[in-house]
């Protein structure tokens, strides 16, 4: 669609909008007196608006997690989540079939509102809300970031303005999105996890001691983020979507625990070329961009193969994220609730002495697997939206690692999973029933009602 075919019909709909509004009034003069009309936008709706506006503000986050001190994989989580929250509200009354989720997730009760009368660019107000909501979550990242974040914010805004008929248009647009942005920031606040990269390893938290329980495997001694799984969660049922209980704790040799630690040292023994690639792969460690990054790299890449508009982008964007949001939390919360000793801790004290896991085990208690955990919740969201069988390749290592193909989402998912047991930092039951948690708290993110 040209700009003056856009243009036209814009004025069309201005112009006969008393009239039709006239005809609905008159047909619906049964219904009860107080019931006001839904309001109806006259601006060009969000689909008319390339996903690109979106996809460009992922690509950059996932640089700035693998930059910014203190980005640790829930962390990361629960910016990806806001951001995208912005994004979704920002655009929101350019989707005629949705609706805003205020109301809908807890502790959410208002937004700012746009006058729906008057004209709004909805590729600019997205662009505002994330740039504005960015820079907030980033506080901490270095100055070439921060000059990062600018550059696109007026890259991306340049284009946008000269497809804007005049500057109250402009400005009306960019301070609804920063509007948004900053009413989404202070709901943040009110979470439990806000500047969570301030303080990764609170030094007031006591280690539980005792048989089984978890111990420091390098020289971190205090485990990452022992409090996250306080954080409110986006759904409410997310705060009680939990996995079962792992095995009861033994060193038995014909117990279920010890023979979960005896597959792992068993499997890690005797690694293949291609597990061990998997492991490396789905690794996202240390200075990365994290397991919650490279499950939205994923969505990134469906979202480019689809040659989506912003309108698709930001609904995936806010499913995916609170998704993998809650997830992380909820498995946080399952962490420091049994307080499981890694593998190579049991290992070492009741198989081999010497023994260590392919990958470095991370300082925090083992059960559940977090990477499972977000790899069920995005699969669950993405199969939803594209499909049971939508093959797509994952270059998220690209000059790193081989590029891997999977034929379904459930498939990558599936071997994510995997990947912590070739890893030797998680038993399969910590990848099993984090994996089908994920996938339930997934669905409770589902049963909000993003259509009207």
């Amino acid at each position: 669609m040209n700009h003056f075919t856009i243009f036209f019909t814009k004025k069309l709909n201005v112009l006969f909008l008393p009239l039709v509004l006239g005809i609905l009034f008159s047909s619906c003069k049964d219904k009860k007196a107080t019931e006001e009309p839904t309001p109806v936008s006259v601006s060009i709706p969000t689909s008319e608006f390339d996903a690109s506006i979106a996809t460009r503000w992922t690509d950059l986050q996932l640089k700035l997690i693998k930059s910014t001190p203190g980005y640790a994989p829930p962390v990361a989580a629960r910016t990806l989540a806001y951001t995208s929250l912005a994004l979704y509200e920002s655009v929101v009354y350019g989707m005629k079939n949705n609706q805003s989720l205020v109301g809908q997730i807890a502790g959410l009760t208002d937004l700012p509102k746009p006058d729906l009368a008057k004209d709004y660019s909805w590729g600019l107000a997205a662009n505002s809300a994330l740039s504005t909501l960015v820079i907030e979550m980033y506080a901490t990242t270095n100055d070439a970031n921060k000059a990062a974040i600018d550059s696109l914010r007026r890259n991306i805004e340049s284009p946008l303005k000269r497809d804007v008929e005049n500057q109250d248009i402009i400005d009306r647009s960019v301070a609804f999105g920063a509007d948004i942005a900053k009413a989404i920031w202070e709901y943040s606040k009110s979470d439990g996890g806000n500047e969570g990269w301030n303080n990764n390893f609170p030094t007031d938290y006591k280690i539980p001691v005792g048989i089984g329980l978890w111990e420091p495997t390098n020289a971190q001694k205090t485990p990452l983020l022992p409090y996250w799984g306080k954080n409110r969660t986006f759904v409410v049922l997310n705060m009680t979507t939990n996995p079962t209980a792992p095995y009861t704790f033994s060193f038995k040799e014909n117990s279920d625990m010890y023979k979960l630690a005896k597959e792992v040292y068993d499997i890690n023994k005797a690694l293949t070329t291609e597990q061990k690639a998997i492991a490396n792969f789905w690794s996202d460690g240390a200075n990365s961009i994290t397991p919650p990054g490279h499950h939205f790299n994923i969505a990134n890449i469906v979202l480019k193969k689809e040659k989506a508009k912003l309108d698709k982008a930001a609904e995936v964007y806010a499913k995916v994220g609170m998704a993998i949001n809650d997830a992380f939390v909820t498995c946080w919360r399952t962490k420091y609730t049994y307080n499981l000793m890694r593998p190579q801790t049991y290992i070492r004290q009741a198989i081999d002495p010497s023994w260590s896991p392919l990958l470095v085990s991370p300082p925090f208690p083992e059960y559940s697997s977090g990477h499972s955990s977000g790899s069920g919740a995005a699969a669950e969201i993405l199969t939803t939206i594209f499909g049971d069988n939508f093959a797509f390749t994952d270059n998220t290592h690209a000059g790193t690692y081989a590029d891997r193909s999977f034929k379904s989402f459930y498939e990558y998912a599936n071997e994510a999973t995997l990947s912590r047991l070739y890893g030797g930092i998680h038993y399969r039951q910590a990848n099993e029933n984090g994996l089908k948690n994920g996938k339930e708290i997934a669905k409770n993110i589902l049963k909000l009602k993003f259509t009207k």
